[in-house]
């Protein structure tokens, strides 16, 4: 396909994800005391009894102007799929002043370390919360899911239990998750920053030059395997935001481990069709979901 006409369909597919209106949520907890310490939770539709819990982490390249409500659509659709559904909201990115940028105007990615604090104490939190919150989510039937920058962040926080010792966000075991499905996910730091993917927000996330070779084993899903985790990526062919090459060198490094990762990848679709309700990459997403949860 021309590259003129990825570019228009590209856009068409951001502009139809983001015309959605926002769907407001059945409950909101806090995990902390700072704003962003959030979760927002949707009960499921029409289902009886116990459901899944999905678990939401947005994208946005770890930066300030994108918090939750933008994936608030999907996580509404899969609430009338039948699951139980917490978004997750977390620090990200500052501007020059230590704010949160507004409209993007200096917005960096994610905050060193604040970003990696809230996912892990999200998590931790999330079990006690979910009960009072949805008592019908089965947290025993937990999927994690997120969007690129989320996607990032949903394949560490399975990964927390081969940090290296001493990372004040290692666990002693697998966390209880039944799998996780990252959505272009952002997997592979190395390969990501050669693309300059979003900017640079991989560097940026790690705090820039100064720290990215530091920190990467510390951050990087490429540099933490196997988890042990069953776990599906599922990619755009088309997509100009993250590029296939990252999520599949991701697959290349979990097989080099021993680890098999379930890669599907989807024709003609690009960034944003994923988390896009109206969208057939959508219900492709729900699927691979579902395929873990019950």
């Amino acid at each position: 396909m021309p590259d003129d006409v990825v570019a228009v369909r590209a856009a068409a597919e951001e502009e139809s994800a983001f015309s959605h209106p926002a769907v407001e949520p059945d409950a909101t907890a806090a995990y902390g005391d700072h704003p962003d310490q959030l979760i927002d939770f949707y009960a499921p539709r029409g289902a009886t009894g116990s459901v899944p819990l999905v678990v939401v982490l947005h994208g946005g390249a770890w930066r300030a102007p994108y918090d939750r409500r933008h994936i608030t659509p999907f996580a509404g659709f899969l609430a009338r799929r039948g699951f139980a559904v917490a978004n997750v909201e977390y620090r990200r990115g500052a501007d020059v002043d230590g704010e949160g940028a507004g409209a993007g105007v200096g917005a960096v990615a994610g905050r060193w370390p604040d970003t990696f604090d809230d996912v892990a104490a999200a998590l931790d939190a999330l079990p006690a919360l979910a009960r009072q919150a949805l008592p019908q989510a089965d947290a025993r039937r937990t999927v994690l899911t997120g969007h690129s920058a989320g996607g990032h962040l949903a394949l560490w926080a399975a990964s927390r239990h081969v940090l290296p010792v001493g990372a004040p966000w290692r666990v002693d075991g697998p966390p209880p998750l039944r799998g996780v499905v990252a959505l272009a996910p952002i997997a592979d730091f190395e390969v990501a920053d050669k693309l300059a993917v979003c900017g640079g927000a991989a560097r940026q996330l790690l705090g820039g030059d100064a720290h990215f070779g530091e920190r990467r084993p510390y951050a990087d899903p490429a540099l933490l395997l196997p988890t042990g985790i069953a776990t599906t990526l599922v990619q755009g062919r088309t997509d100009l935001v993250v590029p296939e090459a990252v999520a599949e060198s991701y697959a290349d490094a979990a097989a080099k481990a021993g680890e098999v990762v379930g890669l599907t990848l989807l024709e003609d679709v690009g960034h944003f069709p994923l988390i896009d309700p109206v969208a057939d990459a959508c219900a492709v997403v729900v699927e691979e979901i579902a395929q873990l949860a019950w």
